[in-house]
């Protein structure tokens, strides 16, 4: 190792800007010219040079099999019955009461716990199996049928919360209380960014056509929580400006601007040495990724020079920015530039009633764009590396919510069983993994809690779940809390 490269190795970035006449504008600069920033890790397993923000973990704590996280988060509670969990027992006895030996006095939620009776109902749309897996899909997604073979179909998640808030705050930061990092903060925090021109974590939001008024969501599902405000994520929208606060004022230019950041720099530097306090760096780290973004993002958010074979893959409403086809093709392009951790929101699967319409139109909404992602991922050689799960906060009863008719039903929420899909990372292709009973109400193979899955996932980036951790108010947190276990069985 020559002495340029001790010398890097033995500082690390916020010694360098304590050290330094114009603190981040250097930094800045720095990057400009191609300045790399070595870490080493002890075990010789993250030895690579990095262009963006270092993490707080020197080494992986074993091989990564992933290095991105799409996650296309179905918020609402997708109907398993109705996608993937093939129960034609529920037809044969349909609009006959729910035993209670099946229930076995399951907590239910207010808008079904009053009702007389619990008609079983089973689902209006065929099934068929796909694959060499011989998968069963619904004929509601015909284009995720077709790449069965790509997906590992997880049919034993289970979740202990049962309404939509505490169950979404749950799989995105392991607390049903809010307050805690999202899952993509904590990966911020633990291995940093693959890119100093745009954040590790971001967040794009979609409003399905399944019921466009339904659960609304939350800010702080991808915040930071007690982590540094460096590490939340920042949403993208379908605007003209794609990030807000983003742009510079009329009238300044943008050397203007750089001189701006440099002088605020020196005065949040002298600050941060007066008081110590972390969170000054992660100011002058995001006045720096705002300027950067300036150029990134623009080019980023523009697809114009996608060819037409690309649009005609994730459909025609991947042209209409803000749909979820657009932002599955946004993803891609993000994840191609080094993003980490990338998050879709696609709302509206609550159906407690008119199910077998809204689902149709929400289904349609995602199947082809998801597929598309995994098979574009897959012909650019990402997929691989990238981990894609499709998923949402839980399931859906087997019996109708109110008034059972030939062509009409609704489902309340279901925590003990329900269906997620992964692709790639790492992840055994072309496998269903997990049972549920005939009822499709209990699981009887493989039950995956949503702290397991969680557990999984940092496993797939290198990271073991346990060690993880920050300390927050005397007490050593992470994102599993004190429960998971690596599912080995989804592990390719």
């Amino acid at each position: 190792m020559n002495p340029m490269e001790e010398h890097a190795l033995r500082m690390n970035r916020r010694a360098f800007l304590s050290k330094t006449a114009v603190g981040i504008g250097t930094a800045a600069l720095g990057g400009l010219l191609g300045m790399r920033f070595f870490r080493q890790g002890e075990n010789g397993l993250a030895v690579e040079e990095i262009n963006g923000a270092q993490g707080i973990l020197e080494a992986l704590h074993h091989p990564a099999k992933a290095r991105r996280v799409i996650y296309l988060f179905q918020s609402g509670g997708p109907s398993q019955l109705e996608l993937f969990d093939y129960k034609p027992l529920l037809n044969q006895r349909r609009g006959e009461d729910l035993p209670e030996s099946v229930r076995q006095g399951q907590r239910l939620t207010g808008m079904t716990s009053g009702q007389d009776s619990f008609p079983l109902v089973g689902s209006l749309f065929p099934f068929a199996q796909h694959g060499q897996s011989g998968a069963w899909v619904s004929s509601l997604l015909p284009y995720t049928a077709k790449i069965v073979d790509e997906l590992c179909i997880v049919k034993s998640m289970y979740t202990e919360a049962i309404n939509h808030d505490p169950a979404i705050t749950f799989f995105q930061t392991g607390s049903q209380q809010p307050g805690r990092p999202s899952i993509g903060s904590w990966l911020s925090y633990g291995l940093g960014s693959d890119n100093e021109n745009l954040p590790a974590f971001t967040v794009l939001l979609s409003r399905g056509t399944g019921r466009p008024n339904g659960q609304p969501l939350y800010s702080r599902l991808w915040g930071n929580g007690f982590l540094h405000s460096l590490h939340q994520g920042v949403q993208f929208r379908a605007a003209k400006d794609p990030v807000l606060y983003l742009n510079d004022a009329p009238g300044l230019t943008r050397a203007d601007r750089r001189r701006m950041l440099d002088h605020l720099s020196m005065l949040n530097q002298k600050h941060q040495e007066e008081t110590g306090d972390p969170e000054v760096q992660s100011r002058i780290a995001q006045y720096e990724m705002a300027y950067r973004m300036q150029t990134s993002v623009p080019e980023v958010m523009s697809i114009e020079d996608e060819p037409d074979y690309i649009y005609q893959m994730y459909g025609p409403d991947a042209m209409t920015p803000g749909t979820y086809a657009a932002n599955c093709l946004l993803a891609r392009r993000l994840a191609e530039r080094g993003v980490r951790f990338i998050q879709l929101y696609h709302m509206g699967w609550d159906q407690h009633d008119n199910l077998p319409g809204a689902i149709a139109r929400q289904a349609k909404d995602v199947d082809q764009a998801s597929a598309a992602l995994v098979m574009d991922l897959k012909q650019r050689g990402m997929l691989e590396d990238t981990l894609v799960i499709w998923g949402g906060e839980f399931g859906r009863t087997n019996y109708s919510q109110g008034t059972l008719t030939d062509t009409n039903y609704g489902r309340d929420h279901h925590p003990r069983c329900f269906t997620m899909w992964m692709a790639g990372g790492g992840i055994k292709p072309g496998l269903v993994y997990g049972a549920t009973d005939d009822f499709g109400y209990n699981i009887t193979e493989d039950p995956v809690h949503v702290h397991d899955f969680q557990a999984t996932l940092l496993h797939q980036l290198g990271i073991n779940h346990e060690r993880l951790t920050y300390k927050y108010q005397g007490r050593r947190f992470r994102l599993t809390d004190v429960e998971g276990h690596v599912v080995k069985g989804l592990l390719a």
